[in-house]
């Protein structure tokens, strides 16, 4: 499901089989940092997309958590409050999707709720292949999200 008025009326009648959501985290940067920032969000943009289509009916992904590069530190706490709206909400299980490997320092911080997937650049391939990519990246976050589903219950 998508943070979309259609889908949230679903959520909100269908709460108790709607256990997950997806937070994907994005940075943001202005200078040096521009394309990569746009490669990650590219790739957390395209995956959260898959991702959704193959737990429709169990998962919420959120809009995105932004933060700039090279951030204050702060991010950390705006995420675990993140964590405990979505859980005060009726959500079991909450996790962060991220590219950037900054957010593997503060894993413990999170738990087992912080799932990093280094990003494959995209932007030279067509639509067909970067989709079947993405399918691939699924499958392989599929086995990952059981994994959480089964330890966190």
């Amino acid at each position: 499901m998508n943070w979309t008025v259609k889908d949230i009326e679903v959520f909100e009648s269908e709460k108790e089989y709607i256990d997950t959501a997806v937070v994907p985290i994005i940075p943001i940067d202005f200078k040096a940092e521009i394309r990569t920032s746009a490669a990650q969000t590219e790739f957390i943009s395209l995956l959260t997309f898959h991702l959704e289509r193959q737990f429709k009916g169990r998962m919420i992904i959120t809009p995105p958590f932004t933060y700039l590069m090279g951030g204050s530190g702060a991010e950390i706490d705006a995420v675990k409050k993140w964590e405990t709206l979505l859980k005060e909400s009726g959500v079991k299980h909450v996790f962060f999707l991220t590219s950037d490997s900054e957010w593997k320092r503060s894993e413990q911080e999170l738990e087992d709720q912080l799932i990093w997937v280094p990003s494959i650049p995209l932007e030279h391939l067509d639509e067909q292949y970067k989709h079947s990519i993405m399918e691939d990246q699924v499958k392989q976050l599929l086995n990952v999200i059981v994994q959480k589903w089964q330890k966190n219950s």
